[in-house]
Order: structure tokens, then sequence, then C-alpha cells
């Protein structure tokens, strides 16, 4: 018999990997409003410069750059990987494989709480005399290396602490990932029947363990810079700049890809269930993946064309740039062809699923250009690579992620979201995100660099004013489209309707678990018997009992 837990042994510091998922998720939710306010912020300064903003007052330059500085730290950081890769990885991949928990329970414990500590320490960098740092999250000496622009004050190197621990987190959540599908699965669970869910986020966890290795080291150098003025990004002492560049890209590329990969593999699970078809082309996606994997570490330099790089060595890497395309373009029309022809039901969550692929496919073809040396030239560091890489993100992180929560919401809970206003909040949603990013294509075309704090003082800008107030109108219709979420989410929590073990009559192994699932997750172990994406089969428990014959 069980010893029973207190509160705080079971939902504070808890082993259970559905907890753990659950609380990476919940604090990586209350960051983004952190993330979206700042984008409040500067974004009304854009449109209307320097007039005091409602809830602010008047932005100065030195906050404008750390408002830009911590929105896109907090989103990639501390919203995107915990929600896409540590929650919902956390939540579902021991589900999926038939395992009881993960491997290492206690580690899985332990690397939430550094990722508390390290979301702590940022929000903390806002607090201290000098501010939060502001010298660009991608925190580019010699700039960020000067210790004149850092002085006595601890905005970047509490930066960098956070980002320090976020990693040693993440690094732990892909050590369990990785161990448990290899060594966890359950009986005939062959690594060709796992769901593309977790053949996505163990690739994902790969690419991070094998990318943020370099990034660390650049980060100690410019700590050392920054406290210590060592000289290894600072010219005047025979360092070099460009050279943390590198560093830095070479991991913040395949970072991309550590995002995309377990959307990826989201949006494949519910077209499925909504399309009621077989995944098109399932050993040739992950084939395409693992292609893509490899290819993501040699295309970094594709962010430094106009940094000085030899001109021969720019044409290789924007060669693997389109190359880089492909298996991600064969992954994306092989979900198309698996959405042809289907018994396809709108439910919520399949509205944001769908949209995430439009969006993406428009994100990723606008990247070509920048990809290209001749047209980045032009288009870098120009508003054109911001509405680029949000119209990458904003798809991978926000739309996937409101689907999966639709989508698996009643087997974390146990309850159904209201449908009516989840299609509010999509359809206000996913059109007010046009407003805000398409418009930026166009200033960024007029050449509007990307940290401008005031557009309005350059005269061949004045004309584009009109754009930047309907981008920073859009962002706050897209905010105020996130209040009918919140109230479904935590009413539903409480007063749903109750789900049964399988609402979506899908086959994956994590709905014949209860809902929601107790602690050890199955009643009885589990026994696979065929691959999880055939819907020609009719879709009866006997398919995955473990009492019956093979099928």
């Amino acid at each position: 018999m069980s010893k029973k837990q207190s509160f705080l042994t079971k939902y504070i510091f808890s082993q259970d990997h559905k907890v753990v998922g659950v609380q990476y998720m919940i604090l990586g939710l209350l960051m983004a409003l952190v993330g979206g306010y700042l984008a409040y912020v500067f974004r009304y300064q854009l449109a209307y410069p320097n007039q005091s903003i409602p809830g602010y007052g008047v932005l100065e330059a030195d906050k404008y750059n750390s408002a830009v500085t911590m929105h896109g730290t907090i989103m990639v950081f501390w919203v995107a990987m915990p929600i896409l890769l540590s929650g919902f990885g956390n939540y579902l991949l021991p589900l999926m494989v038939g395992a009881k928990d993960m491997a290492f329970p206690k580690l899985n414990m332990l690397s939430f709480w550094v990722f508390f500590v390290s979301a702590l320490t940022l929000i903390s960098s806002f607090f201290v005399p000098e501010g939060a740092v502001g010298g660009g999250w991608t925190t580019y000496p010699p700039l960020m290396a000067n210790p004149g622009f850092t002085g006595v004050g601890w905005g970047a190197p509490l930066w960098i602490l956070a980002v320090a621990l976020e990693f040693a987190s993440m690094l732990m959540s892909g050590i369990n990932f990785l161990t448990t599908t290899i060594t966890m699965r359950a009986k005939g669970m062959t690594f060709f029947r796992m769901p593309l869910f977790v053949w996505m986020a163990n690739v994902a966890s790969l690419i991070f363990m094998f990318s943020v290795g370099p990034l660390i080291a650049g980060a100690l150098m410019l700590l050392a810079d920054q406290l210590f003025a060592v000289g290894f990004f600072l010219p005047e002492k025979g360092g070099d700049p460009l050279l943390f560049q590198h560093l830095f890209w070479f991991f913040g590329h395949p970072e991309v890809y550590v995002l995309l990969l377990p959307a990826l593999g989201i949006v494949a699970e519910i077209i499925t269930v909504f399309s009621r078809k077989s995944i098109f082309g399932y050993k040739m996606i992950i084939y395409s993946v693992l292609v893509a994997g490899v290819l993501s570490f040699l295309v970094w330099a594709h962010h430094q064309f106009v940094s000085g790089i030899d001109p021969r060595i720019a044409a290789p890497f924007g060669l693997t740039t389109i190359l880089i395309s492909v298996p991600f373009a064969i992954t994306m029309f092989a979900y198309i062809a698996s959405l042809w022809g289907g018994q396809v039901r709108f439910s919520t969550a399949m509205l944001f699923a769908i949209s995430m692929i439009v969006e993406f496919l428009l994100g990723g073809v606008t990247g070509i250009l920048n990809g290209a040396t001749a047209s980045d030239i032009y288009m870098h560091d120009t508003y054109f690579v911001v509405a680029h890489f949000h119209y990458t993100l904003f798809p991978i992180v926000f739309l996937t992620s409101f689907a999966g929560i639709y989508f698996w919401f009643p087997k974390i809970f146990g309850r159904f979201m209201n449908e009516t206003w989840g299609k509010i909040h999509f359809w206000i949603t996913a059109i007010s995100a046009n407003f805000v990013f398409l418009p930026l294509f166009f200033v960024g075309i007029a050449g509007n660099h990307r940290r401008i704090y005031d557009p309005s003082l350059f005269e061949h800008l004045k004309d584009f004013q009109y754009l930047h107030v309907i981008s920073t109108i859009g962002l706050f219709v897209l905010i105020g489209a996130q209040v009918p979420f919140i109230l479904n989410f935590f009413i539903s929590m409480f007063k749903g309707k109750k789900a049964t073990e399988n609402p979506w009559e899908a086959n994956t192994l994590e709905w014949q678990a209860p809902s929601p699932p107790g602690h050890g997750n199955f009643i009885t172990d589990p026994v696979v018997h065929r691959w999880p994406y055939d819907y020609s089969l009719e879709n009866t428990e006997k398919d995955w009992c473990p009492q019956t014959e093979a099928i």
C-alpha cells in the first residue's frame, strides 16, 4: 500500500511526470504574459513615439532596448521551450510509450525547480538599479562584452546566469526523454510504432544536447569580459567579436528546430485524429527529420552574411540553408496529404493545427530570402527579418501550444474545454496575428532597422508609420483575444464537461489510460500490437488491450 502524499509532495515537489509537465506548461504560460506585456510596451512606443504608455508611462530609449531584449529572451527560452518540449514532452512521452513514469523521476522534479529558479533569476534582473540587460537577445559583443556598457550593474550577469540555469533544466529533461524512450517502452512498442511526437521530442533533445556546449563556453567568456575585462571579444585587447557570433548561432539556429520538432509532433497527432486518416509518409517524415537534425548544424553562418564573412564561406552556408528547407517541405506536404480526402472535424484543436501549417509555410517561404546572400544583404536586421521569424515562431509556439492544450486538456484534467469559446479564441487570435506581423514585411522592405527606437525621426520611414500603428493595434487585439482562453482554461478545469478515457477516438497509447491518469498511468501494463496511425482499422479496445491476441 502506497504512502499517502501531502499536498506538497503530490503537487509542488512532485516526481510524477504528469505533474511536472503541467508545472512547466503553467509557468511557461505565465512567462508568456510577461513577454506579451513587454511586446505591448515597445510596440506602443513604435506606433506612438514618446507618448505615455497606459500602464507604464514614457518608455526611455535604454528601457526600450531592455524590453525588446527581454521579450525575445523570454519568448524563446521561457515560453517556447518549457511548453513545447518540457511541458508536453514530460506529460505525454511516458504515456505514449507505455511507461509508468520517467526513467529518473527525481531528476525530472529537479529539472523543473532549476527552471523555476532560472525564471526568478531572469525576472529579478528587472529590479536591479541599472535594470534588465538591453543588448539584444543575441547579446552580441563588443556592446555586451564592454564593461563600460554593463558598468557595475547586474542585469547582464543575471541574464547569463538565468540562461545557464534554463539550459541545465532542459538538459535534464532531454536525458530523461532519451532514457525513457530507449529503455521503458511497452511490450510491442518498436521504434517504428512510436507516435511521431515521441520521435520529434527525442530528436529535438539530441539537437539541443549537441548544440548547446559552444554557447555555454561563449557565455562564460562573455561573462569574464563583462566582469573582468578579460578580452575574449574585445578588439582593443586582441579579442574577436565575430567569434561570439559563431558560438551563438551554432546553437541559435539548431534551437529553432528544438522548438519546431515538438510542434510538428503535436500537429501530427491532432490532424490524424480529426481527419480520421493515417499519417502520410510516416517513415519518410522520420528520415527527413533526422536529416534536418544533421543539417541544422551546418547553416548557422547565414546569420552573419553582413558581418564581414568571406563570400567563399557564405556560398556553402547559403546552399545548406536552402537544403534544410527540403526535409521540412517534405514534412509539411506529408501533413497536407494526410488531410487530403479525410473526414475532417473542425474542432478547436484542429483549427489551431491547420492554422499552424498555413502560417508556418508563409514564414518558411520568406526565410528563403534571408538564406540567399544577395537578398539578405538588403533584408538583414530590418523588420523583414522580424516579420519572418515571427511568422515561424508564433505558429510554432502559440498556435501549436493552443492546439495541444485544447486536444489533451480532457486527458490532463478529465474535462473538456468549451468548444464555442475555443473557436472564438481561435478566430480572433489567428486573424489578429496577421495584422501584427504582416505589415512588418513592408516596413522592413522600406528600410526600417529592427532596433530603431523612434522611426518617425527618419524621413524615409515617415510614410510607413501607419504600418506600425496597424501592427500595434493588431497586438492589442491579439493580447485581448487571450482573455477568453484564460477564462475557458480555468473554468473548464473545474466545471467543464467530464471526459471519457478516449473522447476523440484516438489510437495513440495515452488515450487508453484513465482521464486524468493516476499514479503509474495505466491500470494494466499495455501491450502494443500495431502501428498507432492506422485509422483504416476500427478503433476498438482490443487493438491495445494486453489480454488479446495480436492483430
